[in-house]
């Protein structure tokens, strides 16, 4: 049974005003928070959603400038940071949006100790390694949106190549939500059913729709200039499985402790969460191939991560 908390969201761009919009919808929320270095579009954000509140369970929504709204909050996500552009990579963006994150997390923790934080910012597996280290929080109080965003498009597409609902499709995309990210082929199934017994099934049409996952980001970029109206379906589904305490399964950057011989890094595996935050890493059965394109994601991170500590 959902018993709705609150939740502030710092940074009220296109993502987190759009993940505003549907935590609101779904009435998942006693309070929205929005909070942005942009006091008055904060302010205008809460002013437009508070307009529909004839239509929808009753919520306190405000927005401002403070992270004095964060205090209490159950919930904290960062959308704050700079946008990418077309032709630069998510790594691209990781050097501002380190510098970004330190001034959030400061304001976070001056107001609130106890919360847990979703990073939704970019390069998200970063910034959730950079969140974890500068908080202090507890590691399963932490965590990133990661490859939620990918997983959802690669069953939209193989759900459009089968014939049947994304909903129905059961497969991941794993590590970096990024360039060295991965499809996790050898457990991806339709209803139980191994993808490569069914009829529709060849095996380089899965390598197109693979890659077309990987790159569509940047075709939607070029076409709108941004992506923000699935990731903020995403991020409000999370807001409902926490204060909905699900223990749902879902892709989640969180950090590695020995995954398949990968520590100290943040990337996306199966997580079980709850009220209390990531309850559980699953370990996955990876095939050989798939278990080196996971270490090969995290000498990627790893590598962008030491180049902000540099």
């Amino acid at each position: 049974m959902m018993k709705p908390g609150k939740v502030a969201i710092v940074g009220a761009g296109f993502v987190g005003s759009s993940a505003a919009y549907q935590i609101m919808g779904d009435g998942s929320a006693t309070e929205i928070a929005l909070i942005d270095k942009f006091a008055t579009k904060a302010e205008g954000e809460a002013m437009d959603l508070n307009h529909g509140l004839w239509f929808k369970p009753h919520q306190k929504i405000v927005g401002g400038g403070s992270y004095e709204l964060c205090k209490d909050a159950e919930l904290i996500v960062i959308t704050a940071g700079a946008n990418r552009k077309p032709g630069q990579t998510r790594l691209d963006l990781v050097k501002i949006n380190a510098s970004i994150l330190k001034e959030v997390i400061e304001g976070v923790t001056a107001h609130n100790k106890h919360a847990m934080i979703m990073v939704v910012a970019n390069p998200v597996d970063v910034i959730t390694y950079l969140s974890l280290k500068q908080s202090g929080f507890p590691e399963n109080r932490v965590f990133g949106t990661g490859t939620m965003l990918d997983t959802a498009r690669f069953r939209y597409f193989l759900g459009e190549h089968f014939g049947v609902s994304p909903e129905s499709v059961n497969a991941y995309i794993l590590g970096e939500h990024g360039d060295s990210q991965f499809a996790g082929w050898s457990m991806a199934n339709i209803g139980g059913a191994p993808l490569n017994s069914l009829k529709q099934y060849d095996k380089e049409a899965m390598e197109v729709l693979f890659q077309k996952t990987k790159t569509v980001a940047a075709d939607v970029i070029a076409k709108k200039q941004a992506t923000y109206y699935a990731i903020g379906l995403i991020v409000a589904r999370l807001v409902k499985a926490v204060f909905s305490d699900e223990d749902h399964v879902f892709p989640l950057s969180t950090m590695m402790h020995n995954y398949y011989g990968v520590s100290d890094v943040c990337l996306s595996v199966p997580c079980v969460l709850n009220r209390k935050g990531i309850k559980e890493q699953l370990k996955i059965p990876l095939n050989a191939e798939e278990q080196e394109l996971f270490r090969k994601s995290a000498e990627t991170l790893k590598a962008t991560i030491r180049e902000v500590h540099a």
